[in-house]
C-alpha cells in the first residue's frame, strides 16, 4: 500500500469522512413452475422496460434487471434492493426470479426471447442491438446473470484527496485520473473478489447445448468444475473471438475512449458476412467489432450518467469519471436479493484499497497475465493444490489473499466504522482459509451427489420467494407502482411524438 496515500486517507478519515456513494443493478430470470425459462412478456404491472429508472430487462424479455437509487449507506441500499424485489415478487404470479449466475433449464436458443421495448426509435435500437448479440454469440450466452455494483466517493472527498495530494488541476480532470488509478489495481487483485464471491461451480446440461467442454457430470442434467468458482466468468460464459483481439486500455481515460471507440469503428469480417438485414428486418446495430460501447464485455467499467440521447463514451471524455460499475460478481444465491451486507461492505473497502495502494500504469506482458490468473481463478481457484502467478512467482491463493486483506485490514483500522470492517475481513479470510465455506464450496456441498442444479434453484427461487413476499415493504410497493404508471406513459408519450423513421434516426444516431 502506498504509504502517502494511506496517510492522506489516515488524514480525511480523521476529520468529516464523507463516506461511500453506492448502488446496485441486480439481473435475475424469470422462470415458470417447472423450472425452465419464462416465455411470458414483462409483467405490466412492472411498467415499461424502457422508462421505468427501477425495474427494467436486460439481454432478454425474461432477464429482469433492479436498479437501487445511489445510496449513501449499505443498510440504506439493502433495504432498496428489498423493496424493489417484494413489489416484483409480489407481481411474477406463479412464476419466480432464478437465484443463480447460470441459467434455469433452456430449450435451445429460441427459447430465450429478446427484450422488447415498444415502437420508438430508441425503443427500436436496444431491440437491434440485442437481435446483433444474438446473432454474434448467440442467446444463450446472454441468458447468464449477474450483479453490477456502482461505487463512488463524493466531492467532499475528492476535494480533500486532491489537496492532500497536492494536484493543482481541475477536480474533474483530478478525479477521472484517480478512478482509473482504482481501476489499474482492481485488474491486478479483482481474483480474490472471483474466489469470495464467485458462485457458479455448475451448470445445467442445457446451457452448453449438447457439449461438456472439459466439465464433469453432478447428475443427469448438471455439469460442474470442482476447482471452479465462476463458469460465468470463464471462457465458457462471456467470451467471444472478436473482442479477445482488442486491445482496450485501462490506463487512461484517453487511451480507454480511443480504443473503444476505435472497436465501434473497425468491421469484424465474421458481422460483414452475417450482414445487417434478415427478411427486411434490421439485426445489427452495424458491423464493426463492437455496435455499441456497452457491447464489451469487461469486469469494470468506467462510467458517467448521461444526458437524454448522449453516448456513454461521449459523456465520459465531455465530463470525466463519475463512478466505476463492477461487473464481474455471480449472484448470491443464498440471498434473497442476490447479495448481503458483508458483501457490499468488503467491496467498499476492497475498492477504496484500489484507490490507496499504488497503480503503476499496465504494459501488454502485465495485461495478459492478469487476464490469464483472472481465468484461473475462476476456473481452478478452490483447487488446493493450484498455485497462481498473480506477481512475481507462483504461491498459493491464500496466501496472496491473506496479503491483501491484511492490508486492508490496515486501511479499515482508521476508517470510522472500523470494527464492522474488521468483522466483514475476518469472515473473509475464513473463506480463504477453507474453500467449502465460499459461496460456490456451499453451492457444490448442497447439491451433493446426483442432485440436480435445476431442482435446487427452483426450491431455493420458491423459498425466497415466499421470504420476500412476507416482508412489510408498502411504502416501496407504494412509490414503485406509482413509477410503473408514469413509465407506460412516458413510454407512449415518447412514441406518440417519434417523427423521423428507423434507418433515418439510426443513421444519424451513429453519426453523431
Amino acid at each position: 500500500m502506498g504509504e502517502r496515500r494511506f496517510r492522506a486517507l489516515e488524514s480525511i478519515a480523521g476529520g468529516d469522512w464523507p463516506g461511500f456513494r453506492k448502488g446496485l443493478e441486480k439481473e435475475g430470470l424469470r422462470v415458470d413452475p417447472e423450472g425452465a425459462i419464462a416465455r411470458t412478456p414483462h409483467p405490466e404491472a412492472l411498467g415499461s422496460a424502457l422508462t421505468n429508472p427501477a425495474i427494467t430487462t436486460d439481454y432478454s424479455e425474461s432477464l429482469l434487471e433492479l436498479v437501487t437509487p445511489v445510496c449513501e449507506s449499505t443498510a440504506e441500499l439493502m433495504a432498496a434492493i428489498e423493496g424493489i424485489h417484494a413489489y416484483v415478487h409480489r407481481h411474477l404470479g406463479e412464476e419466480a426470479l432464478w437465484p443463480l449466475s447460470m441459467p434455469c433449464r433452456l430449450d435451445g436458443e429460441q427459447s430465450i426471447p429478446i427484450a422488447q421495448y415498444g415502437t420508438s426509435n430508441i425503443g427500436m435500437l436496444k431491440t437491434v442491438y440485442r437481435r446483433g448479440l444474438a446473432w454474434r454469440y448467440g442467446r444463450i450466452m446472454q441468458s447468464i446473470a449477474g450483479t453490477h455494483y456502482n461505487f463512488s466517493l463524493p466531492d467532499a472527498f475528492w476535494r480533500q484527496w486532491q489537496q492532500q495530494l497536492g494536484d493543482p488541476g481541475p477536480l474533474a480532470d483530478f478525479r477521472t485520473q484517480q478512478y482509473f488509478w482504482l481501476i489499474r489495481n482492481f485488474r491486478r487483485q479483482s481474483w480474490l473478489l472471483m474466489y469470495l464471491f464467485g458462485a457458479s461451480p455448475a451448470l445445467d446440461t442445457s446451457f452448453m447445448n449438447g457439449s461438456r467442454s472439459g466439465l464433469a457430470p453432478l447428475g443427469d442434467r448438471t455439469l460442474f468444475q470442482q476447482g471452479a468458482t465462476s463458469l460465468r466468468m470463464s471462457d465458457l460464459g462471456y467470451n467471444n473471438q472478436a473482442q479477445s483481439s482488442l486491445d482496450i486500455c485501462f490506463n487512461r481515460l484517453e487511451t480507454y475512449t480511443d480504443t473503444l471507440e476505435n472497436a465501434i469503428h473497425t468491421t469484424w469480417p465474421p458481422y460483414q458476412e452475417i450482414g445487417l438485414f434478415r427478411d427486411g428486418e434490421r439485426i445489427q446495430i452495424n458491423d464493426s467489432v463492437l455496435q455499441i460501447e456497452n457491447e464489451y464485455y469487461s469486469a469494470i467499467r468506467p462510467k458517467r450518467t448521461t444526458e437524454s440521447g448522449e453516448k456513454p463514451l461521449h459523456a465520459l471524455q465531455q465530463r470525466g469519471v463519475e463512478y466505476v460499475e463492477v461487473r464481474c460478481l455471480d449472484l448470491d444465491p443464498f440471498s434473497a436479493v442476490g447479495v448481503n451486507e458483508d458483501q457490499l461492505d468488503f467491496m467498499d473497502l476492497f475498492l477504496l484499497h484500489c484507490l490507496v495502494s499504488d497503480s503503476p500504469l499496465i504494459d501488454d506482458n502485465e495485461c495478459e497475465s492478469l487476464d490469464n490468473a483472472f481465468q484461473d481463478v475462476v476456473r481452478h481457484g478452490r483447487d488446493p493444490d493450484a498455485r497462481f502467478c498473480f506477481g512475481a512467482g507462483a504461491e498459493p491463493l491464500a496466501q496472496a489473499g491473506h496479503r491483501i486483506l491484511d492490508q486492508m485490514g490496515e486501511l479499515a483500522a482508521v476508517l470510522p466504522g472500523a470494527e464492522r470492517y474488521q468483522a466483514v475481513l475476518a469472515t473473509m479470510r475464513a473463506r480463504l482459509d477453507d474453500p467449502a465455506q465460499t459461496p460456490s464450496g456451499r453451492l457444490l456441498s448442497e447439491l451433493g451427489e446426483g442432485r440436480e442444479l435445476v431442482d435446487w434453484g427452483l426450491a431455493k427461487a420458491s423459498a425466497q420467494q415466499a421470504q420476500v413476499r412476507a416482508q412489510a415493504t408498502d411504502d416501496w410497493d407504494a412509490h414503485l407502482a406509482e413509477q410503473a404508471r408514469q413509465s407506460l406513459a412516458e413510454q407512449k408519450a415518447v412514441e406518440d411524438a417519434e417523427s423521423e423513421d428507423f434507418e433515418t434516426f439510426l443513421a444519424r444516431y451513429l453519426a453523431e
